[in-house]
């Protein structure tokens, strides 16, 4: 049996890093998934639904460097795109081969065809399909190269017969040619940077995930501006850790510390970061943006300075052209803020809620007391999102992985198999909606089947709690955001998992040390207060109306017990930011 094109695929992915494809293997993928099977060193992962596997390889990808789902004809095609798009969108490296039926087959509406040249326009930086043996090479290295250096999805469609035949020369590079570059605004615009912060007096720092390597840099950067730095989410892990400057995050998950600083600063300093949320930037003090994407600069704040360049990079060069400020009134300000939040916020995981109403804040507190300093979370969107921003802390080994560009539902526990895949020596712990667990529970089979230590927190709050609290805000009454859930602990147990259950917050610490030292895959239901509320650091008039009102449409249905227990928990919570 002579060589075929599907061996040369894998053979060159080999090459440029990837371990393993995340797949559900059948017709168009059967040469691909042979090819696999006859070569060392990398294997086939057979997930359950396509949309798990590209999670599982942007978490990967994001731990590790690339990674690399596919998807069969048509619905497999299909699948992929959710993943994808949060793959693309979180600017990871992830490599998905499109196999696709027959060349011949082309446009003639053949079974399962599809066209994953539209298909994937929109959630990929590279999208070809190769249909001769002298394409493919060319097209697999551009692709490789593409998702390496660009930080994107790269999409490969390879039609059936196409893996199946011999490969023919190729006069060009086979194999990806990785490099790193230093990157950083010329002199003459680090000079304007520098005249800036030598000018102002009051300076914030705003750090996204593009500051992720830079941690050194930024905390002397601080210590010379004498500037208090925020961070995003996404950015969390990687700036909090012995950070003495650290106010926390703003947006719908942060603090009004954060908040507050950067609209009382003179100037706002965003490192690498394209945050969303318009409505919290400050209007009246002076905006620099460095960004290594500088197509992204001023597309969410009016900027003054915008400048292209790494962080790491670019403050290296910087430090030279500005002095030390010895004023830190402003610093200590806005960390004697913090500093009363986080006592505040303290105070509210402490209160531990009731039988079958426990309080996340307390589970999450307690997760973070007893996880390993290398953990990895995976969260979901939506309230596990909430209580992983504000309880969950860095050391300086953990990570924290999650749909935060996106926003999907259900990609925690997928995002939980590549991660464990990618770092089999570190413990890697779930934070799982009901609603997102319920959505891919099929893919409790991939992680059993694989052996995967992956502890799985279920947050069963019985509703979808971001949802409801959404309607609320609005002034609408929570409407088809209660759930009936299964008991997810005796699925759980039918998959093969070790499984715990745990009713009441006088048994959660106790529960959650053996769950989290069990072998194996582990899941842990928890049954939390579905009225737990999470209040953004910005709350306007317009909310507090809108909530009211939600209320009274409640009332006026006939839901006033559902109201007072709304207001009990919106209360205490409430508290927390006052």
């Amino acid at each position: 049996m002579g060589k075929k094109i599907a061996d040369e695929l894998i053979e060159t992915i080999k090459e440029a890093g990837i371990k393993r494809i995340y797949a559900v293997t059948g017709d168009s993928l059967n040469e691909i998934n042979d090819a696999v099977r006859r070569h060392e060193g990398i294997n086939w992962v057979h997930v359950r639904h396509e949309e798990a596997g590209a999670y599982a390889a942007a978490a990967e990808a994001e731990l590790n460097g690339i990674a690399c789902c596919a998807g069969s004809s048509g619905p497999g095609h299909v699948h992929l795109i959710n993943g994808l798009y949060d793959a693309h969108r979180s600017n990871v490296s992830v490599f998905a081969i499109a196999s696709t039926c027959s060349s011949s087959e082309f446009g003639t509406s053949y079974f399962q065809e599809t066209n994953p040249i539209k298909l994937f326009s929109d959630c990929s930086g590279y999208n070809q399909i190769a249909t001769t043996p002298a394409q493919f090479p060319r097209m697999l290295q551009g692709a490789l190269q593409h998702a390496i250096l660009k930080k994107e999805v790269a999409v490969l469609g390879i039609p059936g017969d196409l893996a199946a035949s011999q490969p023919e020369e190729n006069p060009t590079a086979t194999f990806a040619l990785p490099s790193r570059a230093i990157y950083r605004p010329l002199d003459s615009e680090l000079q304007k940077f520098a005249e800036l912060i030598n000018s102002s007096e009051r300076i914030t720092i705003y750090c996204g995930i593009g500051a992720k390597e830079a941690h050194t840099e930024i905390i002397k950067f601080a210590s010379m501006i004498k500037a208090p730095i925020g961070y995003s989410f996404k950015a969390k892990m990687a700036i909090q850790y012995d950070n003495p400057y650290e106010i926390g995050m703003t947006g719908l998950l942060g603090f009004p510390s954060a908040y507050t600083s950067m609209h009382e600063s003179d100037l706002l300093i965003l490192l690498g970061t394209d945050f969303p949320y318009e409505a919290f930037m400050p209007k009246e003090c002076k905006i620099v943006q460095i960004d290594i994407r500088p197509e992204r600069i001023g597309r969410r704040a009016k900027i003054d300075l915008g400048l292209g360049g790494d962080v790491k990079d670019t403050l290296q060069a910087l430090f030279p052209l500005i002095y030390e400020k010895e004023n830190d009134d402003f610093l200590q300000k806005q960390l004697k803020i913090y500093g009363k939040l986080k006592e505040k916020m303290a105070a509210l995981a402490d209160k531990k809620g009731s039988e079958k109403n426990i309080a996340p804040e307390y589970i999450a507190t307690l997760i973070d007391k007893l996880s390993d300093k290398d953990a990895i979370f995976t969260v979901d969107t939506g309230m596990c999102c909430v209580w992983g921003a504000r309880f969950l802390n860095a050391t300086g080994k953990r990570e924290m992985l999650g749909s935060f560009n996106h926003g999907s539902m259900a990609n925690a526990m997928p995002m939980a198999i590549g991660a464990a895949f990618a770092r089999p020596e570190q413990q890697v712990i779930a934070f799982c909606g009901d609603g997102g667990l319920s959505m891919l529970l099929g893919d409790l089979a991939t992680i059993v089947q694989y052996k995967l230590p992956v502890k799985l927190i279920v947050f069963n709050n019985r509703s979808l709690g971001m949802v409801k609290l959404e309607m609320e805000v609005a002034g609408l009454p929570d409407w088809q955001t209660d759930m009936y859930n299964p008991d997810f602990a005796a699925i759980g147990k039918a998959m093969g998992m070790a499984v715990f259950t745990i009713e009441s917050p006088d048994e959660a610490e106790t529960t959650l040390k053996q769950a989290l030292s069990t072998d194996g895959p582990v899941l842990v239901n928890v049954l939390t207060d579905p009225n737990a509320l999470a209040m953004p650091p910005k709350v306007d008039f317009e909310q507090m109306k809108g909530f009211a009102l939600a209320m009274a449409k409640l009332i006026l249905t006939g839901r006033a017990d559902e109201v007072l227990d709304t207001a009990k928990s919106n209360i205490k919570h409430l508290w927390g930011f006052i």
